[in-house]
């Protein structure tokens, strides 16, 4: 307060139409809404982990235990709360898995310091530890983790079979494991692989997910449009055509003064003439299949047929994205400028069946593009098939780039919070606190898979350590709640999830430690208007 005489006045420093939290409250606040989002995915945790079922406005379901996908349909609103989001979406694009790992630890190591701030440590203080306790955790798992050769197909199938536990049938778990590895090999690269470009996730309603297929090539669900159209092209020479194929229309504000009926002949026949024109620019570029994103004029097609062409409309414009980078074709939007250098290659292009509506692109150049077709009973069969493939595929490419793992079923975070607590004891002041801490937050995660397998959390935290004191791979299986030896039962992660998650969670509590002040803008209140220009206040015959 500032006063002049017996006169004072406040100082506004900051926007009173802003909501302001301070200090404990607003880190309290901030705390609550992490550990929130974190118990939403927890119990999804694991082999055994529960689905979610999410409803839109629309009506359309959504079932899956994947937490990137159960976090990014919820629509979460509070800014604490979407950082902690945006921690599954780092972990998703670096790693491809391990994304309610990443979001669980968070919440976790949000908790311990929560009650450590109330003992009267300093946030600052819990800043610093976790810090030094994030560094050493990555070192240990660094020391921890088992090289895997490239050519190791059993062992990239036991990671694949990881992965996919206790999100897609059990019976079909090790033929779709088996696919993952085929593609990974497939589309390698001088030791790189590129899963988002180089394979294609196609779903197909019908059939049983052990009916679900490799194709080397793409598929995609069109068909000829004429049934005299060629139903197999080798050396093919293709045209993607992004525009409508159609009749050129008169301008509406044009007018056309016509004398006779022979005069609307000739018009429709200039029109005519004039779009034969546009079609046979693309036969002249010795195009020999056309796909178009749109609409197609059946006159097109006579001309297309007669020059022995494969010819299909409507096109997905995903499809027209991965044809474009397989082929090598460009994306035309003006058939008027086409050329011969916009066309795009494959070796064969064929509708197998001429009663399906399904056709194939196979050899490319440059591209070692793939398709797994998921076939299953229902749409939300596939798109939670297509869901497991995304997050298989990537952990797969993660150890075949790599050539690292290490043991699962809760083996490396209770390495790791072992680790901690010898390091903590050999540092003095109240960091210590703050890495007991970090280490308290990593066994969550056993903890978690525990519970949702319905075992007694505390025996199996006290089993887990006690057997890794002799065997270092002891983890805990799911499936009789016996600690046994990991790598022995083929269970087993990639290095590079582990690592992220740790790195990804560590972060996100950090920036939230840091935070003891919060402005949040309020919702904007509704102008005052003015009597005279609300309508509400005219009568029937406009006065006041």
């Amino acid at each position: 307060m500032a006063g002049y005489g017996n006169q004072q006045q406040p100082i506004i420093i900051v926007d009173p139409s802003k909501e302001r939290t301070t200090g404990k409250d607003a880190l309290s606040m901030n705390i609550a809404s992490a550990k929130a989002v974190a118990g939403i995915v927890k119990t999804t945790l694991g082999p055994k982990g529960m689905d979610k079922m999410m409803v839109n406005i629309m009506g359309d379901i959504t079932l899956t235990n994947d937490g990137a996908t159960i976090l990014e349909e919820m629509e979460i609103e509070h800014p604490t709360a979407r950082m902690i989001v945006e921690v599954a979406k780092t972990q998703e694009k670096m790693a491809g898995d391990g994304t309610t790992s990443a979001v669980v630890m968070a919440g976790a190591l949000l908790d311990k310091a929560q009650k450590l701030i109330e003992t009267g440590v300093h946030p600052t203080v819990l800043v610093k530890g976790y810090a030094m306790a994030t560094e050493k955790a990555l070192e240990t798992l660094k020391n921890y983790a088992v090289t895997v050769e490239k050519t190791d197909r059993e062992m990239l199938e036991k990671i694949a079979n990881t992965s996919i536990t206790g999100k897609a049938s059990e019976m079909a778990r090790g033929h779709l494991a088996q696919i993952c590895v085929d593609a990974i090999y497939a589309i390698e690269h001088e030791g790189k692989v590129d899963v988002d470009k180089d394979i294609v996730l196609a779903k197909e309603v019908g059939g049983t997910l052990d009916d679900t297929e490799l194709i080397n090539g793409i598929s995609i669900r069109k068909e000829a449009l004429h049934n005299e159209m060629p139903r197999r092209i080798e050396n093919a020479k293709i045209a993607l055509i992004d525009t409508e194929l159609v009749f050129a229309k008169t301008n509406t504000t044009s007018k056309l003064h016509v004398d006779s009926a022979e005069q609307l002949f000739d018009f429709k026949e200039q029109e005519k003439a004039n779009f034969r024109k546009t079609i046979q620019k693309i036969i002249d570029t010795g195009a020999n299949v056309v796909f178009c994103s749109k609409k197609i004029e059946d006159y097109a097609l006579h001309f297309f047929k007669e020059a022995n062409m494969y010819a299909t409309r409507r096109v997905k414009d995903e499809d027209m994205e991965v044809l474009s980078y397989s082929t090598g074709a460009a994306l035309v939007r003006n058939v008027n400028e086409i050329t011969a250098d916009d066309l795009g290659y494959a070796e064969l292009v064929e509708q197998e069946d001429e009663h399906e509506e399904k056709t194939y692109i196979k050899g490319f150049k440059d591209a070692k593009t793939m398709t797994i077709v998921i076939k299953g009973g229902t749409e939300h069969v596939t798109d939670n098939i297509e869901r497991v493939f995304d997050d298989a595929l990537h952990v797969v490419k993660s150890v075949y780039e790599d050539g690292t793992i290490v043991p699962g079923g809760g083996a490396s975070e209770i390495e790791v919070a072992q680790a901690l607590r010898k390091y903590a004891a050999s540092v003095e002041g109240r960091e210590q606190l703050a890495i007991g801490a970090f280490a308290d937050a990593i066994e969550e995660l056993p903890k978690a898979i525990a519970d949702n397998c319905g075992f007694d959390t505390i025996d199996t935290i006290i089993n887990l350590r006690a057997k890794h004191g002799t065997v270092k791979n002891a983890g805990l299986d799911v499936e009789t709640g016996d600690v046994i030896d990991m790598l022995e039962k083929g269970i087993v992660d990639p290095l590079r999830v582990k690592t992220q998650a740790i790195k990804s969670a560590s972060e996100a509590a950090l920036i939230v430690l840091r935070v003891d002040d919060m402005l949040r803008a309020k919702e904007q209140a509704m102008m005052d208007v003015k009597p005279e220009h609300n309508v509400h206040n005219y009568d029937a015959t406009g006065m006041l």
